[in-house]
């Protein structure tokens, strides 16, 4: 397998590493038989992991990041002889849950951002945590298996969970995920993908198309750079750095002829 043909069409010195890592995971999994896996994937890692698996025509993975519909995910390669329930047997042993049980003064105070910015302190690299699902009274942390033990004892060491109790749970037990969503409506004079960006992200038409050229905006999970895609009601628009945003309804015009739509914000 010649890797820098493979890889020449890739621009991005930190995408051609990232798909360098796949190839030799995927000789790995072959030579060796058994699984292989990487490190938590972002939205943007995902969508370009999807187009260089069909770009080379190999069927032999999955993504998986704990639960059903996660964000971060991590990239399961399997050899040929392994079917469905094999791989599912080996979850527990790529990611495990770690549960922060808050004290009663901190309970309803914390956001995700209170619970990556600790795990971050400790210098943990974010491709180690996957998604964090939050709840009024605490968190369920995934984490890579390797270095679950290791987080949980210096988790206690932070100011912020002096009060907290912290454990590692099974992936079976957890939290089920609790989506809180915000109502608004936007007008835009078209169903662009820039007018929808600059909308949500409150920023010019030009700023839009910079956010979009810059890789930062998906539409149902998938990594869009045209600033002309036509938005249709149901998709799913995630901005990094803004937030996710469902568009739920067409609700008529103005007079000027400009578009009202309804959208559900999660917050």
């Amino acid at each position: 397998m010649d890797k820098q043909k493979i890889l020449g069409d890739y621009k991005k010195q930190e995408d051609k590493i990232l798909l360098a890592q796949i190839l030799d995971k995927i000789e790995f999994s072959k030579q060796r038989e058994k699984l292989e896996y990487t490190d938590f994937l972002d939205m943007y890692q995902i969508s370009l992991v999807k187009s260089f698996m069909k770009k080379i025509e190999f069927e032999n993975y999955i993504f998986y990041g704990g639960f059903e519909n996660s964000e971060r995910n991590v990239l399961i390669i399997y050899p040929e002889k392994y079917n469905t329930s094999m791989i599912e047997k080996n979850y527990s042993k790529i990611i495990k849950p770690i549960r922060i049980s808050l004290g009663d003064e901190e309970k309803g105070k914390y956001t995700h951002r209170n619970y990556l910015g600790g795990i971050v302190k400790l210098g943990m690299k974010r491709e180690k945590v996957g998604d964090i699902l939050v709840s009024d009274d605490g968190a369920d942390i995934l984490v890579k298996e390797e270095s679950a033990e290791t987080l949980v004892k210096e988790l206690g060491t932070l100011n912020r969970f002096e009060n907290a109790k912290f454990e590692i749970i099974e992936l079976e037990n957890l939290r089920k995920q609790e989506i809180k969503v915000e109502e608004l409506k936007i007008i835009v004079p078209s169903l662009r993908l820039d007018n929808f960006v600059s909308d949500l992200a409150r920023t010019s038409r030009s700023k839009a198309s910079q956010i979009i050229d810059s890789e930062r905006v998906f539409i149902n999970g998938q990594n869009e750079t045209k600033a002309s895609k036509q938005v249709k009601i149901g998709d799913i628009i995630t901005v990094r750095g803004k937030g996710r945003f469902v568009v739920k309804e067409l609700c008529g015009s103005t007079r000027s002829g400009r578009i009202v739509v309804k959208i559900e914000k999660y917050i």
